[in-house]
């Protein structure tokens, strides 16, 4: 029984609508019939070129109509290549005009520029086309393209005459029959093959009786199609496409860095949302409460004039107290325990950082080399992501048999050996997780992993007749185009199902259902029946995001060829070792970054230089998603001072009021603070180190950014307790009460109290930093209710030693606020104010708030003066320093002695304590122990000031 063959539909829309794109361009053109040109020079070269008669006003004119209707902003004029070049006759200006098309990857772009060959030459008689790519890869892609829809576009057009080959420069007389032909040439050409001098093509050669065969292909005038432009855009890349002398070059790709003329455009939101490719879900595998040993992961290395730095992920304590992973900047000599405020990390201080052999040594001897992990638990991460990617391909396998469709996962993989040596760790691995499985599913129990499984790797022949499989680097080298070849062949044999009529290799191709590779496969190779990705590979791989999943997200075939329109079906799994959140976020971030880069070419100006009438035009073409926001520039608005209302009396009387820097002192009841400690230590609920897999499924919103949606809670894949020594738990409480802010210092007796007490000593022993974590957490937020309610002020002025100390120590100085005269604001928003009311011309506010209570302010008579505090003005407290808002004189109400009120007032949207951030509620709590607040019932250090809390205005006195 023979394999599937591919069926293509002529009428998918968006396919007719690119290929329309351009064939219009060349609208009020008359069709060429052959004819043969001599072009004289040292000898007489004979051709059949493709021509076009357009002047460059009907071209541009044809060009702003065809981007009206497709929505695209209309170029001001056209996109040409100049470049002087070599011919037979000597130097030449070669010109020719660019186009380009932008399709997101599984769409069919090789599809569309092979029909729009074709259709050219149906409309206007062009004939001579050249395929240029960047690499092997993508040219085995383009020839099998060209195979697979041969018979389709022969029915389609009416049995043209037309021929494809790949360039081989052993095989020169290609050249001949290209220039000299008058049937549709399609000629397959890998850039390297004629951008350098020493090219085959570009040398006069007796096989071509004394001819130069880059002259042969000059007199045909070729019609340039560039598959992935953006890797052709250097200077020598644009001359040596100059050097063909084409008639004009046809790009195509998913995101252009120059765009040349786009001319249609297709996004990835857009294909996405329009179920023109497969939805993409990702379900992440990663460790969780997983601190307990050091963790790193060697992201880079750079090298700046003499300066050698490394890039490396750690889990830092932040000041939160949560460990988080985080990218740090190390040189030779850092402490990594420094770095991440870890004693964990206590042995590695950097002790060499090798550009060129790509390692950095820490002085404990342990090495590791860029992209290598230390501490990830990689084998037990491997399997889970392993056996999931396994039952994921067998569950879906049972769900679509019905429908006649033969399911794929493909492997990254993070080195060949770890697969192909036999003590592979991934190879030991899925064959375990295969016979584990198979029997829970139909269909599956009599095939061993062996006969289930391929892979996919550049492969060396050593001189005893052994092969060795080879890590991918370039994508380049002969031995990737042998594997290439080889998964390019077995192409259709893997969407098959085994037949009774199969022979023994034609089954055993059928019967692979599970891929395996290096980075060979990151581009040039898609499989439309790929359902799952598993991404084994090392999160900083080479392969980018879109490059993965670019591998599946084709709409799947049934064993017919035909493709299916089914959201229910067209479902492609990214098993993902890292957050789901991450991923995607990468995912977004790699497509805006392309587009950036292509919008920064078209306006030749960087993002951030856009004027607001640019930024408008682009979010209304591209979307909003791929323009970053718009930064407020530093010093864009600056509030200046208004000295006479410093200088007045009002001013001063309240600056001489509040100015009172103060020392606080707080009592501590131990045995309460334990009892409480104990309590919740005890109801926290505390999981073991484990691996987790959690589902989401990534959502093209409507402003073009990718975001992720879960669909699943975390469940567990593996445990990871008892997996390590277990650490010195009171050691690791004094770090962590230590290392975060604000610092706080318990004996070491009471955090053994804490311990000893405790009645889930289990959860301290299967994860001892887990325990501790929250353990101290749980302490300083109950003894920060503690310092709070105890805690007292007294001036420093009014201490002991007060007469020694200078000014500034003991107060503010009013001459720090005349000092001020300008001031850079970088609020959202900023008010502006009378004279008569404010210290400063603008107010900042950072909220609507505060926007409404400056208004309201403004707008009330008894208020004499106000003033937003300055950075500066800071009150210290236990738990960080406050900087209360505002400062304001006011008319009293009541006949008293004292007519003037002085406030200090804090605005917040809500004044209930449950509303507020705990540090925000117990912050004001000290500002009122600082100032003396009626509302809150505290006395203060400062008597002749009243702070109080409001959400409005009209609750001032």
């Amino acid at each position: 029984m023979c394999c599937m063959e591919f069926k293509f539909d002529a009428n998918q829309e968006f396919q007719v609508q690119a290929v329309d794109a351009i064939c219009d361009l060349f609208d009020g053109q008359i069709h060429i019939r052959a004819q043969v040109s001599f072009n004289a020079g040292t000898f007489t070269l004979a051709s059949i070129p493709n021509r076009l008669d357009l002047d460059d006003v009907t071209l541009l004119k044809n060009l702003q109509d065809v981007q009206r209707r497709n929505g695209i902003q209309p170029d001001e004029r056209l996109e040409y290549i100049e470049e002087t070049i070599q011919t037979v006759d000597g130097e030449k200006a070669a010109r020719f005009p660019n186009f380009s098309v932008e399709m997101e990857t599984g769409t069919g772009k090789t599809y569309v520029y092979l029909r729009t060959i074709l259709e050219l030459n149906r409309r206007y008689g062009m004939r001579k086309f050249i395929v240029v790519v960047p690499s092997v890869a993508i040219r085995e892609g383009v020839f099998k393209t060209l195979k697979v829809t041969a018979k389709h576009f022969r029915e389609l057009f009416g049995n043209p005459v037309y021929r494809y080959y790949k360039y081989d420069s052993a095989n020169l007389s290609q050249v001949r029959q290209f220039a000299q032909s008058d049937s549709v040439e399609i000629m397959v050409m890998t850039l390297d093959s004629f951008n350098k001098a020493s090219n085959v093509i570009r040398q006069s050669t007796d096989r071509l009786q004394g001819e130069t065969p880059l002259f042969l292909v000059q007199a045909a005038r070729p019609i340039l199609i560039l598959d992935e432009p953006q890797n052709m855009e250097s200077e020598k890349a644009i001359a040596a496409l100059a050097t063909l002398d084409p008639l004009m070059a046809l790009r195509y790709s998913a995101t252009h860095r120059n765009p040349y003329n786009v001319v249609y455009r297709l996004t990835p939101a857009e294909a996405y949302r329009q179920g023109l490719v497969k939805k993409i879900e990702v379900d992440s595998v990663i460790r969780e409460n997983a601190e307990n040993q050091p963790y790193l992961r060697l992201e880079a290395i750079q090298t700046q004039k003499r300066t050698i730095t490394a890039k490396i992920t750690v889990h830092k304590l932040m000041k939160s107290g949560q460990v988080k992973e985080t990218a740090i900047t190390v040189r030779p000599g850092d402490s990594l325990e420094e770095k991440t405020n870890r004693a964990e990390y206590a042995s590695f201080m950097v002790d060499e950082i090798n550009p060129g052999a790509g390692f950095v040594r820490f002085a404990n001897n342990i090495e590791l080399g860029i992209g290598e992990e230390l501490g990830a638990d990689r084998d037990v991460l491997f399997d889970a992501q392993i056996r999931h990617t396994i039952e994921e391909h067998m569950r879906k396998q049972a769900r679509l048999n019905e429908k006649g469709i033969k399911v794929l996962s493909l492997f990254f993989i993070d080195k060949v050996a770890n697969y192909a040596s036999e003590d592979g760790i991934i190879r030991k691995l899925f064959d375990q997780a295969f016979d584990d499985l198979k029997a829970r599913y139909p269909g599956w129990n009599e095939l061993s992993p062996s006969e289930v499984r391929a892979a996919y790797f550049a492969e060396k022949r050593r001189r005893s007749g052994e092969t060795e499989a080879l890590d991918s680097v370039s994508g380049e080298t002969k031995e990737d185009e042998a594997a290439y070849d080889l998964i390019m062949r077995d192409k259709e044999a893997l969407l098959s199902f085994p037949g009774p009529g199969d022979d023994e290799e034609t089954r055993r191709k059928k019967q692979v259902s599970f891929i395996f590779s290096h980075s060979a496969l990151r581009e040039g190779w898609d499989n439309p029946n790929i359902f799952q990705i598993c991404t084994l590979n090392q999160t900083v791989s080479a392969i980018k995001k879109r490059q993965e999943v670019g591998r599946g997200i084709r709409l799947a075939v049934d064993q017919s060829g035909r493709r299916l329109h089914d959201n229910a079906v067209n479902i492609l799994t990214v098993i993902a070792n890292e957050s789901y959140r991450r991923y995607v976020e990468t995912y977004q971030d790699e497509i805006a970054f392309e587009y950036r880069s292509e919008i920064e070419g078209r306006y030749g100006k960087s993002i951030s230089d856009l004027s607001d009438e640019e930024r408008r035009k682009v979010e209304e073409e591209y979307g909003e998603g791929i323009l970053p926001p718009q930064p407020r520039q530093a010093g864009e608005q600056k509030a200046k001072l208004r000295k006479a209302r410093v200088l007045s009396e009002e001013f001063k009387e309240l600056w001489e009021r509040i100015k009172h820097k103060t020392r606080y002192a707080v009592r501590i009841d131990t045995e309460a603070l334990l009892a409480e400690v104990i309590s919740e230590v005890d109801r926290a609920d505390i999981a073991p180190p484990r691996v987790t897999i959690t589902k989401a499924s990534v959502i093209a919103g409507d402003d073009g950014i990718f975001e992720a949606m879960q669909l699943s809670q975390a469940k567990n894949a593996a445990d990871l307790a008892g997996r390590w020594p277990l650490p010195n738990l009171i050691d690791l409480m004094a770090d962590l009460m230590e290392n975060t802010t604000p610092p706080i210092r318990l004996t070491r007796r009471t955090l053994l109290e804490v311990y000893r007490r405790a009645g889930n000593k289990k959860a301290a022993i299967d994860n001892p930093h887990e325990w501790a974590t929250v353990a101290i957490r749980i302490i300083k937020e109950k003894l920060a209710i503690q310092l709070v309610r105890g805690v007292e002020y007294i001036r420093i002025s009014d201490g002991p030693g007060a007469d020694s100390l200078p000014d500034d120590e003991k107060w503010y100085e009013m001459r720090q606020i005349l000092d001020d005269t300008e001031v850079e604001l970088f609020s959202k928003y900023i008010e502006p104010t009378r004279e008569e009311r404010s210290v400063y011309d603008l107010v900042p506010c950072d909220s609507d708030v505060e926007r409404q209570f400056v208004r309201d302010l403004e707008a009330r008579q008894d208020v004499k003066l106000y003033l937003k505090l300055p950075y500066w003005f800071t009150v210290p407290t236990p738990v960080g320093e406050y900087r209360p808002d505002w400062a304001i004189v006011m008319e009293s109400k009541e006949e008293a002695e004292k007519p003037i009120l002085y406030l200090v007032t804090e605005t917040k949207g809500s004044l209930r304590e449950a509303e507020l951030r705990p540090n925000e509620w117990r912050r004001i709590q000290c500002g009122a122990a600082h100032f003396g607040s009626k509302q809150l019932g505290r006395k203060g250090a400062l008597e002749e000031v009243d702070y109080k809390v409001v959400t409005k205005a009209r609750e001032l006195p």
